[in-house]
């Protein structure tokens, strides 16, 4: 598993540091405080660049290097973002559980980026191929009392913006999301309380397709005990009031919403630019 502390595929620039007077070195050779200078100056311009290019994100209004481009960038954002800034070790529910209780997660496995293959099922893999699969990234998580398991995953798309409202038109309009042979796969990892969580033991899930970056948000949810699910429910379903089922009466539905809830929004707060203002 990638270390949390570092980036995805994150590298360290080799041989950085000053000489004995202070100059500063990089790669093994000085540069003079005039060129220093110059550089960082570059350094400054590309960061308001980039800022621009962020806001756009979004706002939806073009940037300098024009909406297209913006919108392409969030999509290798996932490169330069620390993993736990996507998958904290910890969330905090406020509010998630049933009947408004909280709820705490604590991650306990965390999947190295990969493409798609194999984490999907074939009916959803063909469902979400219109978009592309550039990057996937996946988590697993347990309830404080870890009884339940749940998977989140963002998968970054190839598409554009309009490729990703079509792709979210139609999870709308046919109801993609409550379809049962539409459930993605959880990412189960050996020696963590969530080993035993396979296909068979996807209890409740929900799916959200992003039209303002490339990204469809998932999270399967199940038992940690291995128990298998003869009838998954949609995590929509699963948290309405009255709901009977196995899913909804253990909080199953609100496991799956409320942690992709949380980790929509922390995804979103990596593509805000900074907006703290001086005191």
């Amino acid at each position: 598993m990638p270390d949390p502390a570092l980036s995805w595929g994150a590298a360290t620039a080799p041989g950085e540091g000053y000489d004995e007077r202070g100059r500063t070195r990089v790669g093994g050779v000085r540069v003079r405080p005039r060129a220093a200078v110059a550089a960082a100056c570059v350094v400054l311009g590309l960061g308001l660049i980039g800022g621009a290019i962020t806001g756009s994100w979004l706002t939806g209004e073009p940037s300098g290097t024009g909406g297209a481009s913006g919108f392409a960038a969030a999509g290798a954002r996932w490169h330069s973002v620390p993993v736990d800034r996507l998958f904290p070790p910890t969330v905090e529910g406020r509010g998630a559980g049933p009947g408004g209780a909280d709820r705490t997660w604590t991650r306990v496995a965390v999947a190295p980026d990969s493409g798609c293959a194999g984490a999907f099922d074939p009916l959803l893999r063909k469902v979400l191929a219109p978009v592309g699969c550039a990057r996937l990234l996946r988590a697993t998580y347990t309830d404080a009392t870890q009884s339940h398991v749940t998977t989140v995953g963002l998968l970054f798309t190839e598409a554009d913006a309009s490729a990703m409202n079509s792709l979210a038109t139609r999870f709308k309009n046919e109801g993609l999301t409550r379809r049962t042979d539409l459930v993605p796969r959880p990412y189960a990892a050996e020696g963590t309380v969530a080993a035993a969580f396979g296909d068979k033991q996807r209890a409740s899930w929900t799916v959200s397709v992003l039209t303002e970056v490339p990204v469809v948000v998932y999270a399967v949810s199940g038992w940690a005990d291995g128990r298998t699910v003869d009838a998954p429910q949609p995590a929509a379903d699963a948290t309405e009031a009255g709901a009977t089922t196995a899913p909804a009466q253990a909080g199953l539905g609100n496991e799956a919403q409320g942690l992709a809830d949380r980790m929509e929004r922390s995804l979103r707060r990596t593509v805000e630019p900074a907006t703290e203002k001086p005191s």
